[in-house]
C-alpha cells in the first residue's frame, strides 16, 4: 500500500472534488480520532464545496451525542458505551443523513441540553459532511468516506491525559470495525499537519 504526502488544504480539495462529481444528495463522512482533527477537515471540505458552488453543510458528530443520563449510565469511562452508546445514531439518520432539511446541531453535551439550531435546506444536490470519531461500521448511509488513521504511538502521545482511557476503544475500533478498509480515502495522520493519502 503506497501513500503520497499531501497537505490539509490539498486533502480538503481532493475530498470536495470527489464529492462534487456525485449527483443528488451526497453524504460524506470524515472519520478519525480527535487529535487527527476530523472536524477541522470536515469544515474545510464543506467550505471548499461552497466555493465551488455546491450547497454544503458541515455537521460534527459530537453535536449529536445522547443526553448524559443515557451516555453515562454505566459511568464516565465505560468503554463499550463510548464505542457504541454515546452517539445518537437515530437522530443522525433522522435529522442529518436523510433527503430533507439538515439540522446542523442537536445536543450540547457540555451543557447537557438541546441547541436551538435552525434547519439548513440544501436542496436535492446538497452535500452533508459529517465529521467525528468512531463513525464507521454503523451502517450509516453515505456516498464518500475518508478515514484519518493515527497509529497507536502517535495517538497516545497526542491524547490528553484525561482522555487516555479512550485509547483501548480506538484500538478496538480499528480491529473490530476496520475503518481503514471501509474508507474510500485513507489518510495517515500521525502528523496531522503533514498527512499522507493512500494512492
Amino acid at each position: 500500500m503506497s501513500f503520497r504526502p499531501t497537505t490539509r488544504e490539498s486533502l480538503a480539495d481532493e475530498l470536495a472534488a470527489r464529492a462534487e462529481k456525485l449527483s443528488g444528495r451526497v453524504r460524506v463522512i470524515v472519520d478519525g480520532p480527535p487529535p487527527a482533527d476530523p472536524d477541522g477537515l470536515g469544515a474545510a471540505v464543506a467550505e471548499e464545496l461552497r466555493l465551488r458552488g455546491r450547497a454544503a453543510v458541515a455537521v460534527r458528530a459530537r453535536d449529536f451525542l445522547r443526553p448524559a443520563s443515557l451516555r453515562l449510565e454505566y459511568g464516565h469511562h465505560d468503554e463499550d458505551m463510548f464505542l457504541d452508546g454515546w452517539l445518537d445514531v437515530g437522530a443522525l439518520l433522522r435529522e442529518v443523513l436523510g433527503d430533507g432539511p439538515v439540522l446542523p446541531r442537536l445536543w450540547d453535551a457540555e451543557r447537557d441540553r438541546a441547541y436551538r439550531a435552525e434547519y439548513a435546506d440544501l436542496g436535492d444536490e446538497g452535500v452533508v459532511v459529517l465529521s467525528g470519531s468512531l463513525l464507521l461500521g454503523r451502517g450509516l448511509p453515505v456516498e464518500l468516506v475518508a478515514h484519518l488513521h493515527m497509529g497507536r504511538a502517535a495517538l497516545g502521545r497526542r491524547t490528553p491525559p484525561a482522555e487516555r482511557w479512550t485509547l483501548p476503544v480506538f484500538e478496538r475500533y480499528e480491529r473490530e470495525r476496520d475503518p481503514s478498509g471501509e474508507a474510500d480515502v485513507l489518510v495517515m495522520a500521525d502528523h496531522p499537519d503533514r498527512p499522507a493519502m493512500r494512492g
